[in-house]
Order: C-alpha cells, then structure tokens, then sequence
C-alpha cells in the first residue's frame, strides 16, 4: 500500500495543492519500508488526485483540500485524510496505529494556502 502525505518538506501542508511535495510512503505488513519524496508537479484542478493514483497511492493525508479533490480521491477509492498537522512521518504511524482521524476541513478552491482556514 501508498500513503502519499501532502507535505512542506519533511511536515504535513495545510494545503493539498499547493504543497511543496509529496512524501510517499510504501507500507508492508502494516510497516512503513519506503519513504520517497517527489516534488508537486503542479496545481492544477483534477489533476493531482489523478496523478497519485496513477503511482498507486491509497490513501492521502493533508493538512486542508478543496472538495473537488476529495471528490475525485473518493471516486477512485483513495482515503482522504484532511486536517492533519505536524511530521508527515508522525502521521503515517499515527494513521498505521489507527489513530489518525479525519477533521472533515475542506478548504474552498478559491482561497489561496495563506488564507486557509487550517
């Protein structure tokens, strides 16, 4: 399984699309094996859930995420995870562990990373 984390370098992003990368993280036997960071190829609307789905990512955590988005990542069946804060890292454990939840914040696509509500 893929759990790619919308990040700041090694932190979560407050915003899905405009973060700075991805750190994709390859899990086996509920056991994070992998960790590669790609840079975000671009905000640009429908095409990033399309773009970690076709690396075969499974779940997505984020700080924030416009409802387009979620939209697509649920047509797909990628678990979204928004609201979260703190070490990408952190929040895959926590999301292994089965302790990470879901605030439910949605940003709205108009607004702009600095005006994001998270």
């Amino acid at each position: 399984m893929k759990i790619a984390v919308a990040s700041e370098g090694k932190m979560v992003a407050e915003h899905f699309g405009h973060c700075v990368n991805f750190n994709i993280f390859d899990i086996e036997d509920n056991k994070v094996v992998k960790i590669e960071s790609i840079p975000n190829p671009g905000h640009r609307p429908g095409f990033l859930p399309n773009f970690l789905n076709d690396l075969g990512v499974k779940v997505v955590i984020s700080g924030g995420m416009g409802g387009g988005a979620v939209n697509i990542f649920n047509e797909k069946n990628i678990e979204v995870i928004i609201g979260v804060r703190g070490s990408a890292e952190d929040a895959v454990h926590s999301y292994l562990q089965g302790t990470l939840e879901s605030t439910g914040s949605v940003c709205h696509q108009h607004q702009h990373h600095d005006q994001c509500g998270n």
